[in-house]
């Protein structure tokens, strides 16, 4: 019981009690409305039967006058039933009938009474002291035209019984109701309140450093089972984001830890003996290209950690991902000619797309710049062919070439930061070209796509279907 209060405070548990409480009103109302129905009812029935009755006995005095009347009146009293029957002289006086005695002035008004009234017939057990108040019942008063009184009425304990009887069920339905909703308002708002419990326990783990925990789904799909997934899948992003920046910190530990060595080693052994001008000039420009080299590899760090979080500067336009083909194999064309790779391309649609130049036109070259690097001196003559081809809606932007290519377990790895397959690493650059790659095509809502050719490696940059 002491966790009792605290179910009280959930919503759910309000919620529920809310819900009872209008249910509580509602029955109550339907219990007012099915008895005052069931009253009115009986009460409009009883007096049909009553005027069917004296309609009845008035055709008998009109065929057969007074002593007929009686007759009939003393017959019917006889009969077992509710019906009460009293023929009176003009002062009051019984004649006829099955009533000993009447509440007083019953007889003074014609029509029909009032109000239910008391009386007493004859044979009742109680005794003539007895007050009058033990049978209830209502009347039709007549007057004949001979000044005498007719009273012709029904007991009214058959429909008060009724009345009783249709209450007390209406009242017993609404308490067992009442009391399984309350079972039902304190089990709900106990299960609400464990679900809460123990997203607060797992949200505690979390907040104490355990980022690989996640919130409790029961797979009902409710309320809770959605909060709690969007939740983790907010954790795994965060997870994914502070694994990414432990992986940078420690890449930039390893990876450019060498060339600022070698920068500080090279302008150390510059200084340590005489040089002519010449060679400390030469010296200054080979650390400004090495100065500028890590320039450009923080630069990339920072430009991926921004797409990767969803954030970025750059602005959005229509572009067109052909004439970004066209500026990049130009551009790279004297390169690749130096190296001895043919460079081509291929326009098989027509590609405009919402992107941003800038940021696609560099992935681009990072691509087709290694795929340069990577296929120079192939057997038989080294090939690289940027296309763009529309697939399934998607348009693809690729870059193949027929160098040495990326085994398969590998390709996943190849797009991670500071990844350098080359383990010599013969090759200059910083390992960041297809993690740029990647983090510009996650920025365009596409995905980067690395495939094998015999020989060679595909990759192809997919942007996907916007609008019709």
């Amino acid at each position: 019981m002491g966790r009792l209060p605290a179910i009280f405070r959930t919503t759910a548990a309000r919620l529920s009690a809310l819900y009872l409480l209008l249910f509580a009103a509602s029955a109550l109302v339907l219990v007012v409305y099915m008895t005052s129905l069931s009253t009115r009812m009986l009460t409009d029935q009883t007096r049909e039967t009553i005027l069917e009755e004296v309609l009845s006995l008035s055709r008998f005095y009109e065929s057969g006058g007074l002593s007929r009347l009686v007759r009939v009146v003393s017959q019917r009293s006889r009969q077992p039933g509710a019906y009460l029957y009293l023929l009176t002289d003009p002062n009051g006086r019984p004649l006829a009938g099955n009533v000993e005695s009447l509440e007083p002035g019953v007889l003074e008004t014609d029509g029909w009474t009032e109000r239910p009234f008391s009386y007493r017939r004859y044979g009742d057990a109680n005794s003539q002291a007895q007050t009058t108040d033990g049978h209830r019942a209502i009347a039709q008063v007549v007057r004949l035209p001979n000044t005498m009184i007719i009273l012709v009425g029904r007991d009214l304990g058959e429909p008060e019984q009724f009345q009783l009887v249709v209450r007390r069920a209406l009242t017993a339905a609404l308490a067992l109701m009442g009391i399984g909703a309350f079972f039902i308002w304190f089990f709900v708002g106990r299960q609400a309140l464990h679900r809460i419990d123990s997203i607060s326990d797992a949200s505690k783990r979390i907040m104490g450093g355990d980022l690989s925990g996640r919130l409790p789904v029961t797979g009902t799909g409710d309320e809770f089972d959605r909060l709690s997934e969007n939740l983790n899948g907010m954790l795994a992003r965060i997870g994914a984001l502070n694994d990414g920046l432990k992986q940078v910190s420690d890449n930039i530990a390893h990876d450019l830890k060498t060339p600022l060595t070698r920068l500080r080693n090279r302008i150390e052994a510059t200084l340590a003996g005489s040089r002519t001008e010449a060679e400390y000039r030469e010296a200054l420009e080979a650390a400004i290209a090495e100065s500028d080299q890590l320039i450009r590899t923080f630069n990339a760090i920072l430009m991926i950690s921004r797409l990767e979080a969803g954030y970025s500067a750059e602005a959005t336009d229509e572009v067109d991902l052909a004439a970004i083909l066209r500026d990049v194999v130009e551009l790279y064309e004297p390169a690749a000619e130096e190296a001895g790779v043919t460079l081509t391309a291929e326009e098989n649609a027509e590609a405009k797309i919402a992107g941003n130049r800038e940021l696609i036109g560099q992935a681009l070259s990072n691509i087709v710049d290694n795929a340069i690097k990577y296929s120079a001196g192939a057997e038989g003559g080294a090939k690289v062919t940027v296309s763009i081809a529309r697939q399934d809606g998607n348009f693809r932007l690729g870059v193949a070439d027929n160098g040495p290519g990326i085994p398969p377990e590998d390709r996943v790895q190849a797009t991670e930061r500071f990844v350098r397959l080359e383990k010599s690493r013969s090759q200059p650059g910083s390992g960041l070209g297809l993690s740029l790659a990647k983090a510009v095509m996650t920025f365009h809502g596409g995905s980067l796509e690395l495939s094998g050719r015999e020989p060679g490696l595909l990759v192809e940059m997919v942007f996907p279907r916007q609008g019709g």
